[in-house]
């Protein structure tokens, strides 16, 4: 049972990239171009989920995290050069021009343009690089307008064990020990509520927040039933004792839920 389920009812070459043409028809096709997206011109790829445009500015794609390339002293991780790479490849095939549609939310704490990018033919970018395993599916309120059919995008190079899908790389709670990035798997020891929204710690040094401006989005009655059962999260972890905010009993590490999709319920 995924998350969503409980919401409210209200130039790399080679075989990789020539199979990857074929890849994801149906799915990709879920992701329409809205008819009021904008033409813009690609000055270059900056990694596998950012560009700077001709006109300067900076564009983050929404729906998509690549792995990163390496900064702040952290090594590459395992497929940011190909994400690189095969965004070039799909900038490049469409001339450096492309469609542009921005989020609900237009810009993100940086400066960088929120947006959604297609090609000429009108395939969502977003997806094709995580149909490819080339990308986490990601959702972060209010920009979820696509978030369905790019979770799909991700369920299939998943199940196909495709791109960074071929080898899991999903952790265990339990065993969490950096911050940053990550697909974190689970039992749910506790849920409390206070004024800072809910809190769901899991076995191990993890908690899980949603936030109270979140909260009306799920379903009160699941997150309370969520005591010993396993799930599946991802989000950016923060280290909390970075920041002085740990105090004795608590645990290390905090995970913010953006989005119902940033959870999922195992068997």
């Amino acid at each position: 049972m995924a998350f969503p389920d409980i919401l409210k009812k209200a130039p790399l070459r080679g075989a990789f990239f020539v199979l990857a043409i074929c890849l994801g028809g149906p799915v990709l096709a879920a992701c329409p171009a809205s008819t009021s997206a904008e033409h813009v011109q690609v000055a270059r790829v900056v990694d596998g989920d950012t560009l700077k445009l001709a006109d300067g500015r900076n564009v983050r794609l929404i729906g998509v995290n690549a792995p990163e390339l390496a900064h702040n002293g952290r090594t590459t991780e395992p497929f940011a050069e190909a994400a690189r790479q095969r965004l070039q490849a799909l900038v490049a095939e469409n001339h450096g021009e492309l469609s542009l549609q921005p989020g609900r939310q237009p810009k993100d704490r940086y400066g960088r343009t929120l947006a959604h990018l297609y090609d000429r033919q009108g395939n969502n970018i977003e997806a094709q690089l995580l149909v490819e395993g080339l990308g986490y599916q990601v959702a972060i309120a209010p920009n979820t307008e696509l978030t369905a059919c790019q979770k799909a995008a991700e369920r299939e190079a998943r199940e196909a064990g495709r791109g960074l899908w071929k080898r899991s790389p999903v952790q265990d709670a339990q065993g969490l020990h950096e911050s940053g990035f990550a697909v974190i798997r689970g039992r749910v020891a506790e849920v409390q509520r206070n004024r800072g929204g809910l809190w769901i710690e899991l076995d191990g040094p993890l908690v899980l927040r949603i936030g109270p401006d979140l909260l009306k989005s799920f379903d009160k009655r699941t997150l309370d039933n969520l005591p010993g059962r396993m799930l599946e999260a991802r989000g950016w972890v923060i280290d909390r004792a970075a920041k002085g905010g740990v105090k004795p009993g608590q645990a290390r590490w905090m995970l913010p839920i953006t989005d119902s999709a940033m959870l999922e319920l195992m068997p």
